[in-house]
């Protein structure tokens, strides 16, 4: 049975108007970021605004696992306060909108050499020379007549694999960045946030790092070594014209996703 031409049509066109709706939405998302980058050409890239992270789209404080609270008991005539961590004040980062020097120096080397080797050889023989004589006339019924009964099998396989792998990685970071207290956790932890972008002709470099910090770990200089940021997220990139042309095109890079081989 076989559908009437005039109500197979509508079928047809509403698939091909799907299909150029799927296409035209497609076509738009690198739309609009190739117009911007149209509406840029002959001038430098823009640095992003100072804005407060909290107003940042899909932030979301940090939430670790917690120790008890210890109340904190005054003395009375005495110079010394339960619970305090130093009996002088200094000038270090210690609660929210704080500022700190974060020195990060990564010297990460990581070698690794791989190889294996296999190899299989089988060989399989089989006759029938003689069935109390009937192997004559057995192989004369169903076999054609050149067949030997000496050698009614013959297999042989041989199978062999070589693999070998090798990686050498070396990263070297030499970097101080400003940071600034965004959140203060209720044993003493603060979370910290930093952003510096530098620009230099058509190209803005971004350094980004977050982390969670002890203030015991703070120097008396108003530093902290970035191996002592615990959940850290170092960024180290770049942005403008050399990076844009180290990038492939929307189209190789959408052909990289789709294509399965």
């Amino acid at each position: 049975m076989t559908a009437h031409p005039s109500i197979a049509r509508p079928r047809v066109i509403h698939g091909a108007l799907r299909v150029a709706l799927l296409a035209a939405v497609a076509a738009s998302l690198p739309a609009c970021n190739a117009m911007q980058r149209v509406a840029d050409i002959g001038s430098a890239p823009e640095l992003s605004k100072i804005q407060d992270p909290h107003a940042q789209p899909g932030y979301q404080p940090v939430s670790l696992p917690m120790p008890t609270p210890l109340p904190t008991e005054r003395n009375p005539n005495s110079l010394w306060r339960n619970g305090s961590k130093a009996f002088f004040k200094d000038q270090r980062a210690s609660k929210v909108g704080d500022l700190l020097t974060v020195d990060i120096q990564i010297n990460d080397q990581a070698q690794l050499n791989n190889e294996s080797k296999r190899s299989r050889d089988n060989s399989d023989k089989a006759g029938l020379p003689a069935f109390l004589g009937f192997q004559t006339k057995a192989l004369k019924s169903v076999l054609p007549d050149d067949v030997s009964a000496d050698s009614l099998v013959d297999l042989s396989s041989t199978t062999s694999n070589n693999g070998k792998g090798s990686v050498n990685r070396k990263e070297q970071i030499a970097l101080k960045v400003a940071a600034l207290v965004t959140q203060s956790l209720p044993n003493g932890n603060m979370v910290i946030q930093g952003r510096q972008e530098v620009r230099v002709n058509y190209e803005v470099r971004d350094l980004i790092i977050t982390g969670v910090i002890r203030p015991e770990d703070i120097t008396a200089q108003n530093t902290i070594s970035y191996e002592k940021v615990a959940e850290a997220r170092i960024s180290y990139g770049g942005r403008g014209q050399i990076t844009d042309v180290q990038q492939p095109r929307y189209g190789q890079q959408l052909f990289d996703i789709i294509m399965p081989f």
